[in-house]
């Protein structure tokens, strides 16, 4: 068992040279810090989550999973920790760019509008509220920070990484994957605002959709019901953790415990997150 990464929430282990294990952990991270707090079931969550969406979209493009049956998995991954959180899935060369895609003004997004209306050098209609739901999604990449912040790029930018031919078929892929995705999520109740995919070439230089897909760590997901232009909305993401920690000006150099409810609403978010979207109980 050859763990090769360790990101905030996800441990990688290399199984052969074509094959890695993909274990989804219970961390939570906020404001790029690994929070001192499990959220009990979450990669579990998380995990469910991923596997609905890869098969969802495999009609736009194939992904990297081989197995999610633990009865399939190596033997020594054949154990309680890696169960129900685990994916064994095709080595790729990964791309080096988030592949971030944008439905509604929100966030950074809405904080650089705000300044120069534009968002990653792309011009938006003048007069928009925060929150709103923009003209046509748009594909707005990010580097992959090894430490602290991605920084948003340009499409140029983004084609100078990848070459042109690939970057205008990742944005198409992208663009495609999170309107048939955010066209389902509606119709469930839930607004996915934003979110990021990261893709990858296999052996043969095919396009591949790699590591998560729609989950509530790499989205914003929003109630449908309660959704209102101008202000800044509720979440069924980590939001919630995130709002309480700004309120609580807490400290990650100096850490205080995070309170038992706000960990149990965290869960209580992920876990609806997933009935909502997929129609099933989460045992």
């Amino acid at each position: 068992m050859k763990k090769i990464s360790s990101g905030k929430v996800r441990e990688i282990y290399e199984v052969d040279d074509d094959k890695l294990m993909m274990v989804v952990s219970d961390r939570i991270s906020a404001f790029d810090v690994i929070l001192p707090a499990m959220i009990t079931d979450k990669g579990k969550v998380l995990n469910k989550i991923s596997e609905f969406w890869f098969d969802y979209v495999k009609d736009i493009i194939p992904n990297h999973i081989i197995t999610t049956k633990f009865e399939e998995f190596p033997e020594e991954f054949r154990t309680e920790e890696f169960k129900d959180r685990s994916m064994l899935v095709k080595k790729l060369k990964m791309l080096p760019i988030e592949c971030i895609v944008r439905g509604y003004i929100t966030g950074s997004g809405w904080k650089s509008y705000k300044e120069d209306g534009t968002v990653c050098g792309i011009k938006l209609p003048d007069g928009l509220k925060e929150s709103e739901k923009l003209p046509e999604p748009i594909f707005t990449p990010s580097t992959k920070a090894e430490e602290g912040h991605d920084m948003n790029i340009s499409f140029e930018e983004a084609c100078n990484l990848i070459g042109k031919d690939l970057a205008e078929k990742v944005r198409e892929k992208t663009i495609a994957i999170y309107t048939k995705c955010a066209d389902f999520a509606k119709s469930k109740g839930i607004i996915i605002a934003d979110t990021k995919f990261e893709f990858g070439l296999d052996e043969n230089g095919e396009l591949v959709l790699a590591d998560e897909v729609l989950t509530p760590d790499s989205s914003r997901f929003w109630p449908a019901d309660d959704y209102e232009v101008g202000c800044s909305q509720k979440s069924f993401d980590k939001q919630y953790m995130r709002d309480w920690l700004k309120a609580n000006n807490w400290d990650a150099a100096n850490p205080t415990p995070i309170p038992e409810e706000v960990i149990s609403t965290t869960r209580a978010k992920y876990v609806q997150a997933y009935e909502k979207l997929t129609g099933k109980a989460f045992e």
